[in-house]
Formats: structure tokens, sequence, C-alpha cells
């Protein structure tokens, strides 16, 4: 009986021991995530940045994990001059991500599903001006000298579940050539260090 207690106390402390998780801090300053918008006349494309966030490893698995957008930052990098000043205050304005107000967005890990090559999809929960939804989306995770670098390229997010609605022929008819598109993509490139 003492060897059947023994064995089973040793087989629930092994059970309940997990591996130590690395918490690596995302680097604002090497960071960074493109947009682009889409119309039917064309494109607009430009960056925004950072303000905090980590990534939880367990061994060299990403785990869980979270970033904070900095909506004042949004950059036009396809227009200049006066154009790209009055792009750019649309986007800041209430037709859009309202930055005034929603100064901050926000992308909490929910679950990682490791795929082969470093590549992992990646589900969460988006937030942009205080809605929350469900985002997925595939990336690639490389640990490297105490540097996590992760990289999702073509994330699409639609943007009229943010209530963000300017311009959508899904809500307004006879937009014509004026229409932009429903869903704005993200290329997410965060570095992260212990």
């Amino acid at each position: 009986m003492k060897t059947l207690s023994l064995f089973l106390a040793l087989t629930i402390s092994l059970l309940a021991f997990t591996a130590p998780s690395d918490v690596y801090t995302v680097d604002t300053t090497r960071s960074k995530i493109e947009w682009i918008g889409k119309k039917v006349t064309g494109a607009h494309h430009g960056e925004v940045a950072l303000s905090g966030g980590q990534l939880v490893l367990n061994g060299n698995k990403l785990q869980s994990g979270s970033f904070d957008i900095n909506m004042n930052s949004i950059t036009v990098k396809d227009l200049s001059g006066t154009s790209a000043t009055k792009l750019l205050g649309h986007l800041k304005s209430e037709d859009f991500f309202d930055t005034d107000k929603y100064s901050n967005a926000k992308f909490v890990i929910t679950k990682v599903t490791p795929q082969s090559n470093g590549n992992a999809l990646i589900a969460g929960n988006l937030t942009i001006k205080g809605i929350t939804h469900p985002l997925s989306f595939q990336a690639n995770i490389k640990q490297k000298n105490g540097l996590v670098v992760a990289v999702a390229n073509g994330v699409k997010v639609d943007r009229t579940k943010y209530e963000i609605k300017y311009g959508s022929s899904s809500f307004l008819a006879g937009l014509g050539d004026k229409a932009i598109d429903d869903h704005f993509e993200l290329n997410i490139n965060l570095v992260a260090k212990k």
C-alpha cells in the first residue's frame, strides 16, 4: 500500500510540474504594424506604432501574449503634403478610428496552434474603439539571441465590426467608385526581448 501511495504521489507531482514560461517584452522601437486600406479607385498605406505588449513562450513555443497599438501614431506613407494631412485627419476622426476618444487598440492572444517551421495559427481578441471581436491569423515566430520575432502578413480586419462604416457599400448604397473596402489589412512585425 505504501508503494502505491508513493507511486501516486510521484505521478501527481510530475503531472503538476510545468516548464517555466519566459516573458518577452515588446520592443516598441523595433516593432511596427503596416496598414493597407483599399478602395475602388486604389489604396492607401501607412504605419501605426506599438505602445507595449509581451509574448510568453514555453520553451520555444509561443503560449500567450498581447500587444497595445497607439492609434494616435497612425501615419500615411503613400501621400505627402496637404493630401496626407487630410487623409490622416480623416482616419483619426469619428468617421474612422476616433483617436481622441479611443487612443489605444489591443490584441490579446487566446490560443496558439503550432504548425511546422515556426509557423502557428494565432487566435485572439482585437479591440478597436472599445469594441472587441475574435481575430485569427497565421504567424511565423522565431527565437534567437534573446529575442522573439513574430511576423504576420495580410491580416484582414473587418472594420465594420468596429462601427467603422464610412464609405462602406455594405451599409450605404450608391457609393460607386467612392466605396471603401470593408476590410483593411495589417502586416505585423513584433520584436520582443527578455
